[in-house]
């Protein structure tokens, strides 16, 4: 029994260096672990730092320009104005400026980008205004010093405003229509009692209601706003599928009242967002081919078709 003992004593302290070499390998882990996030999230938030001194600076250097741009409206409304031009173009620039200013406080990259956008657009306003001002000074200068061919500076004068006003009326006839929204990926479907979908042409026993869907194509220059998107549902012999208790109503096109079949209103926020109108004529379609139109304010967005057997 003594020898055994001798024997079995010598392991303990062996089996107690063993456990300690667990436990400092446990909390070495421990204390990589808890340095290497430590590390990461200061890496994490240092990027954060740097992308919103970033988005601060360039919103703050943009502001700057708006207010700048304000100044020099300032000069060239009294400066067009003595020189008999008009102002109102350059009036209402400066009033959408004053908002901005008064709206703008925090901005994310998206919207600082948008303002980039509008102050290139104001600083081409004033390199056009530069250029009237030069021509409005030309010809008042003109107006002093040749009193004896006064008949021939002013038919000058008209035809120089008579040209500033057709370009003006261009421009503004250009912005309308770039701004104007168009439709895209249009599909309509017959759906049956059922729930059942079905591509045209469609079998009339097959249609209980009509499923139409499609996106609001991007557009960077039509403003965020709100929106009336009408549909016409048009049959073989040009009339238009109408009913007031299912929603349909009348609208303004080209000067002329017309009806539409269906609407919707929507905050249009660029998105390529997706509309989806659901209709029930409430009785069956005669045999012959359909035409969709989408409509919105007073132009056309957009068309497509469907049939019925």
């Amino acid at each position: 029994m003594s020898e055994s003992t001798q024997q079995i004593q010598p392991e303990a302290p062996k089996k107690s260096n063993q456990k300690y070499t667990i436990i400092i390998a446990i909390l070495s882990v421990i204390i990589i672990i808890q340095f290497v996030s430590s590390y990461f999230n200061k890496q994490e938030r240092d990027q954060l730092k740097i992308e919103k001194s970033s988005t601060e600076e360039q919103l703050a250097t943009t502001m700057q320009r708006l207010d700048q741009i304000s100044s020099e409206l300032d000069q060239r409304i009294a400066e067009i104005q003595r020189l008999g031009g008009d102002i109102s173009e350059l009036t209402k620039a400066k009033e959408e400026i004053e908002n901005e200013l008064k709206r703008t406080r925090r901005a994310n990259g998206q919207v600082i980008k948008e303002l980039k956008d509008k102050v290139e657009g104001y600083e081409l306003l004033l390199k056009n205004k530069d250029e009237e001002i030069d021509r409005l000074k030309n010809v008042n200068k003109e107006l002093l010093t040749e009193n004896t061919t006064l008949k021939v500076q002013k038919n000058k004068l008209g035809d120089s405003i008579n040209r500033l006003t057709q370009t003006k009326e261009e421009l503004a006839s250009k912005v309308s229509l770039a701004s104007q929204l168009k439709v895209e990926n249009i599909r309509i479907v017959g759906v049956n009692d059922k729930g059942k979908e079905r591509g045209s042409p469609f079998r009339n026993r097959q249609v209980g209601t009509i499923k139409i869907e499609f996106n609001l194509a991007e557009n960077n220059v039509a403003p965020i706003e709100g929106k009336k998107i009408l549909i016409r549902i048009v049959d073989q012999n040009h009339q238009v599928l109408f009913d007031v208790s299912r929603g349909s109503g009348t609208f303004l096109y080209n000067s002329k009242e017309e009806f539409y079949t269906a609407s919707q209103e929507i905050l249009f926020d660029n998105t390529r967002q997706k509309l989806t109108y659901i209709y029930d004529k409430g009785s069956d379609y005669a045999p012959g081919t359909y035409t969709l139109e989408v409509y919105c304010d007073d132009y056309k967005m957009g068309a497509g078709q469907f049939s019925v057997k």
